[in-house]
């Protein structure tokens, strides 16, 4: 009499997680063989400055905006640049390993995805790095750009004939502004909110910010959303997650009431 068309209510069973071991091992072994990598690659200063005017100049060629017309933006108080290079300087990693967190703990499926297109990413701007050294803007005197991160603080990097914690030369792709675009992703494709979108504004302030510091190009941003693309088009989610994501296992997997269930009580 009191008969239900909906599935019995069971327990929400979580998808099988990756060990957190393994992946604070794999995650902290994946940054470390990057970051040796990078160091391969300095050192290739004639190269770099050769690849920035390169650079600069197909920019100008094919009309791209100015960055200093960003950095105009900022220049206008030293409070908002100063944002600016915090924002540089802090944001970067731990957005990025929130990310991952909360993918892990919320959305194991979709962390296994990210984290896989992530690391891809990362392993294609290492090739690049070696391969084509670049100079930021903030060092190459032809585009009259302020380094601000030096003039008004903070700053991440120091001179770089000293500086061998990071190599200033590795400025193609951005992987501030790819990881970024990927966060944006990630989040959008694994929530169902209305307001997901502005998950946008990350990469996009993101953007603006290493542009209008003068630590990239604009085709930095081109080339790390390219290298991005190709990642998402080879590193597919599964379509399971992709449309049932949020949902518990049982909404999954039990199959829809057969019609005979549909009409108990339909004559009450």
């Amino acid at each position: 009499m009191n008969a239900r068309t909906e599935p019995a209510e069971a327990e929400t069973r979580a998808i099988t997680r990756p060990p957190l071991v393994r992946e604070l091992l794999l995650v902290a072994g994946l940054f470390l063989v990057y970051k040796f990598g990078r160091q391969l690659a300095t050192g290739h200063t004639g190269e770099a400055f050769r690849n920035a005017h390169r650079v600069w100049d197909l920019e100008r060629a094919v009309h791209l905006p100015g960055e200093g017309d960003v950095q105009n933006l900022l220049l206008h108080g030293d409070t908002l640049v100063h944002i600016a290079n915090t924002y540089y300087a802090t944001i970067h990693f731990p957005a990025t390993a929130a990310f991952l967190v909360w993918l892990y703990l919320r959305r194991p499926t979709h962390y296994v995805w990210a984290r896989r297109v992530l690391a891809a990413v990362t392993g294609a701007a290492l090739v690049v790095h070696l391969v084509f050294p670049l100079a930021p803007p903030r060092m190459l005197a032809a585009t009259g750009l302020v380094d601000t991160a030096r003039e008004y603080g903070p700053s991440v990097y120091g001179p770089p004939q000293t500086d061998h914690l990071s190599n200033q030369f590795a400025a193609m792709p951005s992987l501030h502004f790819g990881w970024a675009l990927m966060v944006a992703i990630g989040l959008i494709v694994a929530t169902r909110s209305r307001r997901r979108w502005l998950w946008l504004l990350h990469p996009l302030l993101t953007l603006m910010v290493i542009v209008g510091t003068a630590n990239h190009y604009w085709l930095d941003a081109i080339v790390a959303t390219a290298v991005l693309g190709i990642a998402l088009a080879v590193i597919r989610l599964p379509r399971r997650t992709a449309t049932t994501a949020g949902q518990p296992r049982e909404a999954q997997e039990t199959p829809a009431p057969v019609e005979e269930n549909v009409l108990v009580g339909a004559g009450r």
